[in-house]
């Protein structure tokens, strides 16, 4: 009958409990084990994860070792390893519902129009975030979807999955891989290590668009998103906000999107104070952090 789902999994020393349980979510799949394969791409870690997690539940499961370190580098093997005609791209910290697969398949089949799409995304916090913090969970990925919504336009919008679950069709995966592998500005996206950038899965979804076809959300796709304590800190969301700011900055740059311009010096004093009479002190760190990250970025590519 032949593979058609190729679920791709890119982890770079996960935290065992929360691995177990996205490998626990994909056996309970209602789609059969003979029309989806599983491949769990170890991207450097130590120790190597094949010793670890035993993949032998599913007969189509396969260890693959990437040794560059960074989340483009391993989705690119992951891509280049599978066979399905759809990838599904899911983090060491997605737990899947039971019907994720079926209903995204079901989606590719039923919306061939549509080249990349993604999910409803529900956190479950290893302890609850504090006010100030839980304003901002969008940052980790975090975003219910009420309604589906679909795009074929280029722009920022609620049309664009996040790269949690992400699912991508084989001919747009592999457009994304050779403008990866042809050039480097798709490198210079996505986290690396420690490096908290991001914006390369909005870049993989905008490669659907270039080739015409589409992106978008789906509501009867859910994902659980498990958020440990240690990134509901404030200086993780800072630090988060402020890759996140730097990566869009490169991504509209490098996709000859119009970067809105710095406004002037005295207007942007103006626009200062009166954020920092309105705002909480978190609010200032958020807005400082993101607004230096821009600027810094512009500088070194030379952005006007």
């Amino acid at each position: 009958m032949g593979i058609h789902v190729s679920v791709i999994i890119c982890t770079h020393n996960p935290r065992t409990d929360y691995l177990d349980r996205v490998l626990n979510a994909l056996r309970d799949q209602t789609l059969r084990d003979d029309k989806w394969e599983l491949l769990l791409v170890d991207n450097a870690s130590q120790p190597p994860l094949e010793a670890r997690f035993d993949l032998r539940w599913h007969p189509n499961s396969r260890h693959i070792r990437e040794e560059e370190l960074g989340l483009t580098p391993a989705r690119l093997r992951g891509t280049s390893e599978s066979c399905g005609s759809l990838l599904v791209f899911v983090d060491d910290d997605n737990v899947l519902a039971p019907d994720y697969l079926a209903n995204a398949l079901d989606i590719s089949i039923s919306k061939p129009h549509i080249g990349a799409f993604g999910s409803s995304i529900v956190a479950e916090f290893e302890q609850q975030p504090s006010p100030e913090v839980r304003k901002y969970v969008s940052y980790l990925a975090v975003e219910e979807v009420t309604q589906d919504v679909w795009s074929n336009l280029l722009q920022f919008s609620k049309a664009v999955p996040l790269g949690a679950g992400l699912c991508v069709r084989r001919i747009v995966a592999h457009e994304y891989s050779r403008r990866a592998n042809v050039g480097t500005k798709e490198r210079l996206l996505g986290r690396v290590g420690d490096n908290l950038g991001g914006h390369e899965d909005t870049d993989l979804a905008f490669v659907a668009i270039d080739i015409g076809m589409g992106m978008g959300r789906f509501h009867r796709l859910q994902l659980t998103h498990l958020i440990p304590s240690w990134r509901l800190t404030e200086e993780y969301i800072i630090r988060i906000a402020a890759g996140g700011a730097r990566t869009m900055t490169i991504l509209m740059f490098l996709r000859n999107m119009t970067i809105p311009k710095p406004v002037p010096k005295w207007l942007d004093l103006a626009r200062f104070v009166l954020y920092f009479i309105r705002a909480s002190k978190f609010d200032r760190r958020i807005f400082v952090a993101t607004h230096r990250a821009q600027r810094r970025v512009r500088l070194e590519l030379g952005i006007p």
